[in-house]
């Protein structure tokens, strides 16, 4: 049996992290075999180009920026992602090649299908099964960061056209790609979220042939 990848995208401060390790737990009780990793990292060398990407004050073109995350993802995706799908594992990705859409294509002013298109290497025909889209007004994301650590890294410090062009981006990728997304409320109380990503990802299981334990 192939293995499942999902993703987890949204705005800064939607939560993706928390719902991550909620449904590894899940899946984990389950006893189904899941991994979890994220963008740009989960490699030595996508690391690395983590730190520069983040990096307050760092100077870095759209384009640059676009084949920087291509670099870390098709790393991750050759080092890590294709080999635990290959044993048969569940992976869970906090953000993929979505992002680069949403946020150099949409947030930058490039031309979405133009950074997909520079992904298709990258991603070595990867795509994910189900995207998780935590949706959640991008004032209220930021403060959410804020509130819980100091300091923001050098893409939330973007102002705050540059965080709406983002999300617009987001929904206009999940209403082209439906069956593939699932779009919540990350303002939701967080049980809430997880019980609906919970719920999705049970009929995706089931219908991949994975056996589940017990109900959702």
């Amino acid at each position: 049996m192939t293995g499942l990848l999902v993703t987890f995208e949204g705005p800064e401060g939607a939560g993706k992290t928390t719902q991550i390790q909620l449904l590894a737990g899940y899946l984990a009780q389950q006893s189904l075999p899941v991994e979890v990793v994220r963008e740009p990292g989960g490699t030595s060398l996508g690391e690395k180009i983590r730190d520069l990407l983040l990096e307050p004050g760092q100077e870095i073109c759209p384009g640059a920026e676009v084949y920087l995350y291509a670099a870390a993802r098709a790393q991750l995706v050759a080092n890590v992602i294709k080999p635990l799908l290959d044993k048969g594992k569940i992976v869970l990705c906090d953000r993929f090649v979505d992002a680069s859409i949403a946020y150099q294509g949409w947030g930058r002013g490039l031309e979405p299908q133009g950074v997909r298109d520079a992904n298709a290497l990258a991603l070595d025909g990867t795509w994910p099964d189900l995207t998780v889209l935590l949706d959640i007004a991008p004032e209220e994301g930021i403060r959410r960061v804020m509130d819980r650590r100091a300091g923001l890294d050098r893409i939330e410090q973007e102002d705050l056209s540059f965080h709406q062009a983002v999300r617009r981006g987001y929904i206009e990728l999940a209403v082209d790609e439906p069956a593939r997304f699932l779009v919540v409320d990350a303002a939701m109380p967080r049980k809430e979220v997880s019980q609906h990503i919970f719920t999705r990802t049970a009929a995706l299981l089931a219908e991949k042939g994975f056996e589940l334990r017990s109900e959702v």
